[in-house]
Formats: structure tokens, sequence, C-alpha cells
């Protein structure tokens, strides 16, 4: 098999840390003020380190490679699922960027989860450089 669905999944996962980063840096004020929210901050952050270690997983051999990637993505997606019912009652931060976040986060979340599955359920391990 070529290497594009392990590149593919290296991919989303990049794209999830970064969105997750930004987000506990938005909620830490280091990137936008007026949305400070520490306990935000910091669940982005521990969804951000479990991505980066299911991106650090992808390099280890079949099929831990594709269940690291698949479990990262599946906690950052419990994890965004729990920060939207917050919002929901009113317990975290409710504005709208919050909001559009969360739901860029949870597209980008299912979407690199579907790709991964489907590289898994399609035999394909995901072996690659």
């Amino acid at each position: 098999m070529s290497g594009a669905p392990i590149r593919t999944v290296r991919g989303f996962l990049v794209l999830q840390v970064v969105i997750f980063l930004a987000a506990a840096s938005m909620h830490f004020g280091l990137l936008l003020s007026g949305y400070v929210h520490h306990a935000a901050g910091t669940a982005e952050s521990v969804i951000a380190i479990v991505l980066l270690a299911g991106l650090a997983l992808t390099w280890a051999p079949p099929p831990w490679n594709g269940r690291a990637a698949a479990s990262g993505q599946a906690f950052g997606i419990f994890g965004t699922l729990v920060g939207l019912v917050t919002i929901a009652i009113g317990v975290g931060p409710r504005t709208d960027v919050d909001v559009a976040i969360h739901g860029l986060m949870l597209v980008v979340l299912t979407s690199g989860l579907v790709v991964t599955a489907r590289a898994a359920w399609s035999r394909q391990d995901l072996s690659g450089v």
C-alpha cells in the first residue's frame, strides 16, 4: 500500500492538534482577549496532548498506529461533546466564538476518524512513511 492513507491520517491529526492548541491559547488569554476560561483551556490542552500522542504513535507498527489515531480522535470527540454540554447548561463559556470552534472541532475530528476507520476497514494497514 502507498503511504497516502497514513499521511492523510497524520495530516488530520496535525490539524486537530493545531485547532485545540489555538483554542487553549484563546482560553488562556494568549491568542485573543476576552475569552479567558482556564478550565476550558486546560481541557483543550489535554485533548491536544492526547491527539499529539496519537500522532506520534502513527509511526508504531500496524495495527497499533491506526488504533492510536482512532483512539485519540475518539477522545477528542468525547471531550468536545462534553465542552458543548457545558456550553449548553451554562457552565462553560457561552460565546459565539466558542460554539463555532466546537463545531469546527467536531467536523475535523469526525472527518479524521472516518478517514482513519476507512483505511482500517478497507484492510489497508496504515503503514507507510
